[in-house]
């Protein structure tokens, strides 16, 4: 059985057209008033309250989703199809059934709206593809003497937080500069516990030493305070107190203490002015935000500015852009990049965005003070704005260049396959594990926009009939269970559904694929194995195709280089996850798994036997002796260690 078609949109974009007016001077077209039916019958039970709606097809895919001061009246704009664009004529289509969830005011709403398309991701939505979360700089205070270090994910108590940065090299860099200027800790509280001398940091002045008491809690306290104030604009005032300290201990002709502290006024210096972003820039916290929009391509720039100082900017592109004006993306991506993330107090942006006081209230809600969205018209926050304009439209620019060159790269790929079309998506598969332990399998995607990081998968190889290290069998395995998924999801193909498999090895690897598809009734994704030359030599692959032919290409061509990323990529993504699974591998007990022992009674067993191996071969009256072990667990753990016949 062949894979199904993709179901195309009802219609091409020009016979769409046609039917469209076909409808609009004869009112029948049966897909769009199958549409219009489920919407009218929706309406029936809507109200003027505010709320969200969801759009859902005939596979209770969501298809649309979108927030109303008034559900009544918004849901009953998409029974006027001749009015509706091309595109959202083509979405009523494909309806067949409409969700309602009424809130209590249109702030809500629209906080609502943001937090289910990140979660559904609709087709006709405006999505952002860059969903990672952003590093801060944390400084623990629930210690005498605090420590900072980068930190991602849920926020704890007793900690002060500085953020957020563009990238983890941004913070790094942060963090190494506050090291040498304020010399704070960076270790964890177990480690300075168990130090009886400094340790390197404090030898090459990136650390005062607390744990051996160099410093005490009122000196470092100070420290403590300087870094607040530099990491919240006021490092003016760090600046003068280091230069007045420096000058008082020359005049005390204290050299050495002088020069200490003119090295950590070099560092500060050499921060602050790879952190400035304009000499007229007051202390403000705000967001910078710009956005270009060029053949379908949109990038939004943002600039992170905490207490005058660059934390960094990044580039984020939304997806199903086309045919949305460039107001409209931008306030799509307020709504879904801030539901995860504080905003600012101040949001520059490079043009006035649709329903601005409603969007600044519901950010504001969010982030549990006021936010402003200005459009600054002159000065140095106009610069600033002007700034974040000329980087978007060099990201646009970039990524257009980088779109035709994969382009050109997959209509390379599908002549020398002789494929019937470029690929729209190829899967690459790489098996990782070291004499078939901590196996593990791993496919990347790419598209025509590039690598598609959130469709990256990992494959854990725990199958009882798999002989280890048998690198065929995982690769059947891995691609069976890939494929029998994508049946039962996308029965009636789709996006998820490749184009091109492109498997790492040879001859055996692409006959262990052709066998697991040929099980699953699949003949109509093409396979090619990527295997290296003689003696490894890369520059020489050897292309396997399941016919037995063998390709090459020459040692410079373009399509090479690009096969050989992609074939590197699975391979990097393979290791990366075979590394962390297997040093996950070494923190895990035999005591894991024996009935009543929690983290407690674990603990307690290896302080009294050492090791899990001792507990295991541990008498019942030695289990006994173990603080907080009863009889009943005792009784337990030796008889999970030594069953009954």
């Amino acid at each position: 059985m062949a894979r199904p078609p993709a179901p195309a949109l009802p219609g091409s974009p020009d016979r769409f057209a046609e039917d469209a007016a076909t409808y609009a001077l004869t009112g029948s077209r049966p897909d769009l008033d199958m549409g219009v039916a489920a919407i009218r019958n929706t309406l029936k039970t809507l109200g003027p309250e505010p709320g969200v709606y969801r759009m859902l097809d005939e596979r209770e895919q969501v298809l649309y989703v979108g927030k109303a001061r008034s559900l009544k009246n918004r849901v009953v704009n998409y029974t006027q199809v001749v009015r509706l664009p091309r595109r959202l004529q083509r979405m009523v289509s494909q309806t067949r059934r409409m969700e309602i969830v009424v809130t209590r005011s249109e702030a809500e709403a629209l906080l609502l709206e943001a937090q289910l398309i990140k979660r559904f991701r609709p087709a006709y939505n405006v999505l952002l593809r860059d969903d990672k979360s952003f590093p801060f700089i944390a400084l623990d205070e629930s210690h005498d003497f605090p420590r900072l270090s980068k930190h991602r994910g849920a926020r704890r108590p007793d900690t002060q937080y500085f953020g957020p940065f563009a990238s983890a090299g941004a913070v790094n860099t942060t963090l190494n500069a506050l090291q040498k200027v304020f010399l704070l800790r960076s270790c964890s509280d177990s480690y300075m516990a168990n130090r009886t001398r400094p340790c390197l940091l404090f030898q090459i002045r990136r650390c005062s030493a607390p744990c051996v008491d160099r410093i005490d809690e009122a000196g470092y306290a100070e420290l403590v305070d300087d870094a607040r104030q530099f990491l919240t604009g006021r490092s003016q005032q760090v600046q003068r107190k280091l230069g007045e300290r420096m000058a008082a201990a020359a005049g005390q002709q204290d050299y050495e203490l002088a020069a200490v502290l003119r090295d950590r006024l070099k560092a500060l210096t050499s921060i602050q002015g790879s952190q400035a972003i304009n000499a007229e820039t007051e202390a403000i916290d705000a967001d910078v935000i710009a956005i270009h929009q060029k053949d379908g391509i949109a990038c939004v720039q943002i600039f992170f500015i905490r207490g005058g100082q660059n934390w960094g900017h990044r580039a984020v592109f939304p997806s199903h852009v086309g045919g949305i004006p460039e107001p409209e993306i931008l306030t799509a991506f307020l709504g879904q990049f801030y539901s995860d993330l504080q905003a600012a107090p101040l949001l520059l942006l490079d043009r006035e965005v649709p329903e601005a006081d409603l969007l600044s209230e519901a950010l504001a809600t969010r982030a549990g003070h006021k936010v402003e969205l200005r459009m600054p018209r002159r000065g140095h926050l106009k610069r600033l704005v002007e700034q974040a304009e000329r980087n978007a439209a060099d990201a646009v620019q970039r990524r257009l260049a980088e779109s035709t060159t994969q382009r050109r790269n997959l209509d390379a790929l599908a002549e020398f396959l002789a494929l019937p079309a470029p690929p729209e998506r190829i899967e690459i598969y790489d098996n990782s594990h070291i004499q078939g332990t901590n196996a593990l399998g791993a496919m990347v995607v790419a598209t025509p926009d590039g690598l598609a990081k959130s469709q990256y998968r990992k494959f854990n190889m725990k199958q009882a009939d798999l002989t280890p290290g048998d690198d065929f069998a995982m690769m059947k395995a891995m691609l069976t269970r890939r494929f029998a998924r994508l049946q039962s999801e996308s029965p009636d193909g789709g996006e998820d559904w490749p184009d091109l498999l492109l498997i790492d090895g040879g001859k055996g690897q692409v006959s262990a694929a052709v066998g697991a598809l040929k099980a699953l009734e699949v003949d109509d994704v093409a396979i090619v194995g990527v295997a290296k030359g003689p003696d490894r030599n890369a520059g020489r692959e050897i292309f396997h195709l399941p016919d037995g032919r063998e390709l090459t290409l020459p040692p410079n061509d373009p399509l090479l280089f690009f096969l050989q990323r992609l074939r590197d990529e699975a391979h990097r993504f393979a290791i990366g996850a075979h590394r962390s699974k297997r040093s996950k591998a070494l923190t895990v007990s035999t005591l894991d798994d024996v009935p009543g022992i929690g983290p407690a009674r674990k603990k307690a067993l290896l302080m009294h036997f050492g090791t899990a191996r001792a507990v295991k071969s541990a008498a019942l009256e030695d289990l006994l002796k173990t603080p907080g072990i009863n009889r009943a667990i005792a009784e337990s753990i030796y008889e999970h260690y030594h069953p009954k016949p």
